[in-house]
């Protein structure tokens, strides 16, 4: 197993407010990686997303043996992400400089099964987690955003979504509220495959099909996030572009 990741601030974005973070654990049988896009002005965003990804990988490797277990880990994945939203809500109600804060989290564990691996993928906003075979690609996460819930009342297609004025305005944000729902998804990767996670500042520029057709023509994983982050900015980088890759 091979992970990478790359951050940039982009060309308009005078700070980068995405994190992220990758930990390998018992021997490379186990791996966490958790992306974030923070929001709330410059400082706030900062600090939102870079405590909210410490947080997350802190509470997982904590427990490692919960990770092994498949009745266990969802669960402790999203007790994760709660402690995480704690820490943010609470920053936020008594920091006045944080107040409004949030960001962004999408994370995932792989599991080592045998000859294959068992990713567990959870999150929040409009970070996604994407799973690349040799066949093709899928989002395997679905965006708590304005106008994911506009295609889903079929009042717009995904196609007029990538350039519609509201794309940016997500609906559910780690830190705003005391509570916090989490998604669950899982995919088993085969040898060779690929698990993307990445900021809507890739996603908003570059379409799925791009990406696959990117992607495929490269097996070196850094120099493809490597790619990937030139693509966006050769797009304008209008946002902060993170990504980060596991190969299998």
């Amino acid at each position: 197993m091979i992970a990478f990741g790359r951050t940039d601030q982009g060309i308009v974005r005078k700070d980068n407010q995405d994190y992220f973070q990758i930990e390998e654990l018992k021997d490379d049988k186990l791996l966490i990686a958790v992306v974030c896009d923070g929001m709330g002005g410059a400082q706030a965003g900062n600090v939102a997303s870079k405590q909210a990804t410490e947080t997350f990988i802190q509470s997982l490797s904590g427990q490692p043996g919960a990770l092994l277990d498949d009745e266990l880990v969802s669960d402790a994945m999203c007790d994760a992400m709660q402690a995480a939203n704690r820490v943010i809500y609470e920053m936020a109600k008594t920091e006045p400089g944080y107040r409004g804060m949030g960001t962004t989290l999408v994370g995932a564990v792989l599991q080592h099964k045998k000859d294959d691996w068992k990713a567990r993928i959870i999150n929040v906003g409009d970070s996604r987690a994407y799973h690349i075979g040799k066949d093709g690609m899928m989002q395997l996460t679905k965006d708590h955003s304005l106008v994911e819930d506009m295609i889903t009342r079929g009042d717009i297609t995904r196609a007029e979504a990538q350039h519609h004025p509201s794309r940016n305005l997500i609906t559910r944000v780690v830190g705003t509220d005391l509570k916090l729902a989490c998604d669950r998804f899982t995919a088993d990767l085969k040898p060779g495959d690929r698990l993307l996670l990445c900021t809507d500042g890739l996603t908003n520029l570059v379409s799925d099909e791009e990406l696959f057709e990117e992607i495929r023509h490269f097996t070196d994983l850094e120099k493809c996030c490597e790619m990937l982050i030139t693509l966006a900015l050769s797009r304008g980088g209008s946002d902060n572009v993170t990504v980060l890759m596991v190969g299998v």
